[in-house]
């Protein structure tokens, strides 16, 4: 685990952590097999021009017609509907063959945070439905006290509406909130938004990358987050 102060005027001892949001795609769900396939299968049958997986995943955490406006700078703009519109039936028809996962350990870390009194939202780039359908999937919906999808704001990451709104919604302060997320765009979004944040490694984004964000811990097990909030510099 690494701690990366960004103001060392700024004692981290001053924050008591209360409320995690947490990133859904490459944080807690293990879904780049499910997004990358079905992007290039919607790419294929719109008969777009092929991107690499990393081309593909490289947009992960974007709202969809980010994906598609950062793969094909060029796209005409009242293409982007039909684009969103066939990666979601494309997407839930691959759910039936490719099952996502949580990952490891994020389950006995999410039940073991619960029951020491955080409490645990997650704010998502993929709509509402989809963040519902996929949490009682993987079984972690239970511990999950609030969802925002992108079609819950008007401005996605790295804006940082979805965590105000969270805030509002769970009356906490940013200052007593933890972001937790595995791409540069989750970091910023706390950030911007002034709460505490925590990258991942295992997901999408480099540790690199993390870093360059700005995020002030960075993790390489969801077990490890254990030792972030339980840190005494939380206390």
């Amino acid at each position: 685990m690494d701690y990366l102060p960004k103001d060392p005027a700024i004692p981290v001892s001053s924050m008591s952590i209360k409320l995690i949001i947490f990133d859904f795609d490459g944080t807690l769900g293990d879904t780049r097999r499910n997004i990358v396939t079905t992007m290039q299968m919607t790419i294929k049958e719109l008969r777009l021009q092929s991107r690499t997986e990393a081309e593909c995943a490289a947009t992960i955490g974007l709202p969809l017609a980010g994906c598609f406006r950062t793969m094909f700078p060029d796209i005409q703009e009242e293409l982007i509907p039909r684009c969103e519109e066939t990666y979601r039936r494309i997407f839930n028809e691959n759910l039936q063959k490719i099952k996502p996962e949580a990952f490891p350990g994020v389950v006995k870390t999410l039940e073991t945070l619960k029951e020491q009194g955080f409490v645990l939202t997650i704010a998502s780039s993929r709509s509402h439905n989809s963040l519902t359908d996929l949490t009682h999937n993987m079984g972690i919906a239970d511990y999950i006290s609030y969802l925002i999808g992108a079609d819950d704001v008007k401005e996605a990451k790295p804006k940082p509406e979805p965590v105000l709104k969270t805030l509002a919604a769970m009356r906490y302060a940013a200052s007593e909130t933890l972001v937790v997320g595995d791409m540069s765009v989750d970091i910023l979004m706390g950030s911007n938004a002034g709460t505490k944040t925590c990258g991942v490694t295992w997901g999408n984004g480099t540790r690199e990358e993390l870093k360059e964000a700005g995020a002030d811990y960075i993790i390489d097990r969801m077990e490890d987050l254990l030792g972030v909030t339980g840190d005494d510099t939380f206390a």
